[in-house]
């Protein structure tokens, strides 16, 4: 059965006040059994406290997080300048899959740049599989767009046959396919799995105030943007037929996330989700 974990950037202001193994004694405590960490540095006290956590309380690390390259959108570990220190953390955590969370966004603007990360990413992969450390892919809604009729994602698939992908549920959803459908496409290659919910939120007020005043495009804006990130269970995604799919691709791994929290503690949200997926059998 796949472990149910974190994904630790709804924590990381935590991880700042508390510590890591502060944060993860938590998280432990509302049942989680893993973690991915991203968006929190990698330094000595943060590795530190996930072995810790590893040794004391039995929770995995699923996955580091890294990019491609080092640049001013990618602040944390990066393949080209830090690709011993991933190894070695990896290699000390235990950790089997280090895992890309976006392409950079001048990749995204034309099918030539697309290509040219693939053909990058695919040449790191197998220099990660050379350490026995697994490079895993995840998507956004952006994936989805089209370059000659063929999907970011699909041409990512095509160019780097080494990468494995972590499936954001959410984003899937978000992007205008079924997490179920893309799921069982991707079945094999896809031990990660983001678990996120998809809430639309209702109008607001203050929308209404921008139609009053005459600022219809003011109002479309908001009229247009209602879609929400939200705790597992507290939107509109089906759980039960996306975590069986997720299972039987072979996922290892369901990692709780939730981008925005809208004024919740992270705690709480954990909490919630946790106890959504548990109404599910799981």
């Amino acid at each position: 059965m796949a472990k149910v974990g974190v994904q630790l950037m709804m924590v990381r202001d935590k991880v700042a006040d508390e510590g890591m193994f502060g944060v993860l004694q938590r998280v432990s405590g509302l049942g989680y059994e893993a973690v991915e960490v991203s968006q929190i540095p990698m330094d000595a006290a943060n590795v530190a406290g996930l072995e810790r956590g590893r040794e004391e309380l039995g929770l995995q690390v699923a996955a580091v997080s890294v990019a491609l390259k080092k640049g001013a959108t990618a602040t944390g570990d990066a393949l080209d300048t830090d690709f011993a220190k991933i190894v070695e953390d990896c290699r000390r955590l235990k950790c089997r899959f280090a895992r890309i969370g976006m392409m950079p966004f001048e990749a995204m603007v034309s099918k030539e740049a697309v290509v040219r990360f693939a053909d990058e990413t695919e040449a790191a992969a197998q220099r990660l599989a050379a350490e026995g450390v697994t490079l895993a892919y995840h998507n956004h809604h952006v994936d989805f767009a089209k370059h000659d009729g063929e999907t970011l994602f699909d041409i990512v698939r095509r160019v780097s046959p080494s990468v494995h992908f972590e499936i954001d549920v959410h984003w899937v959803q978000r992007g205008g396919r079924s997490p179920v459908e893309v799921l069982a496409e991707v079945a094999g290659k896809v031990e990660l799995v983001h678990l996120k919910d998809y809430r639309v939120a209702t109008l607001p007020p203050a929308a209404l105030e921008l139609l009053a005043a005459g600022d219809f495009a003011g109002f479309m804006q908001a009229f247009a943007n209602l879609v929400q990130f939200a705790e597992v269970g507290a939107g509109n995604i089906a759980f039960g037929p996306v975590i069986g799919q997720a299972l039987a691709s072979g996922a290892e791994y369901l990692l709780v996330e939730q981008d925005e929290l809208y004024g919740r503690d992270a705690y709480d949200c954990l909490a919630d989700s946790m106890a959504h997926i548990r109404s599910l059998g799981y």
